[in-house]
């Protein structure tokens, strides 16, 4: 499989990018899954094939991704068995511009009327903007979302890989960068709401509905299919932050 596009679609983010591999960019994506509790401490991580599927990379790119972090202690190797997340803290590494417990601070009002305000019109530029290249990683995106029906955790992977994805279409890497960070807000509880009956079915129903307005370059039915999809994501959050608080006022 072609790697190239891999390094076409990361932000540069203020960095060259001129001696950074494949490798190393799909390692800083696990990365950011573990730093945003997308993935956890003692969590297996997907198999190699089925996160080159996702990241649309070799096999050989994972696994030496795989093998650099376990290197640096990130990640657990062990024969015969699947790869683990160490007990490590990365709370506090900058996914984009600023680090996932910056974003965390703020409450879920702000962050959701960010969300609307700015992502809206970042979707919206991208049906107008999106290429074929993207729109069929999108497709190829939806399959594995499909077969992710039962697991939160390999669902949300897909999910950050389909966001990412049409936010960089707006072709703005600033404001993509900008609500990618949005994005990762309260990951932990994202992961609780998605293991809920039927939420990964419903979210894939929103994905499948923006991809098919992408595919007709519709900006305003991207816009409401979008707006619809955060408006899931603000309700189920506030539903979990309100379980949490309850036995506090209790």
């Amino acid at each position: 499989m072609d790697e190239r596009p891999v390094l076409a679609e990361m932000p540069k983010v203020g960095k060259s990018l001129d001696r950074r591999t494949a490798r190393d960019l799909i390692a800083e994506k696990i990365v950011v899954l573990i730093a945003t509790n997308m993935l956890r401490a003692g969590d297996e991580l997907p198999g190699e094939r089925e996160l080159a599927n996702v990241m649309h990379v070799s096999r050989e790119t994972v696994r030496g991704a795989i093998q650099q972090l376990a290197a640096r202690g990130i990640l657990e190797v062990a024969q015969g068995s699947r790869t683990r997340v160490n007990n490590v803290d990365l709370g506090d590494m900058t996914v984009t511009i600023a680090s996932s417990s910056a974003i965390d601070s703020y409450d879920l009002e702000s962050v959701h009327a960010a969300r609307r305000l700015i992502e809206l019109s970042i979707v919206g530029d991208a049906a107008e903007r999106i290429d074929a290249a993207t729109l069929g990683k999108l497709d190829d995106l939806l399959e594995a979302h499909r077969l992710a029906v039962n697991d939160s955790m390999r669902f949300l992977i897909c999910d950050r890989e389909f966001h990412v994805a049409i936010y960089r279409a707006c072709r703005n890497p600033l404001l993509s960068d900008f609500v990618t960070d949005l994005y990762t807000y309260m990951m932990d509880f994202r992961r609780s709401a998605m293991s809920q009956p039927g939420a990964i079915a419903a979210s894939y129903r929103d994905h499948v509905e923006i991809v098919e307005g992408l595919k007709r370059r519709d900006r305003v039915a991207v816009v409401a299919a979008f707006d619809k999809h955060l408006s899931r994501i603000y309700e189920t959050t506030k539903e979990l932050l309100a379980r949490q608080d309850a036995p506090a006022r209790a």
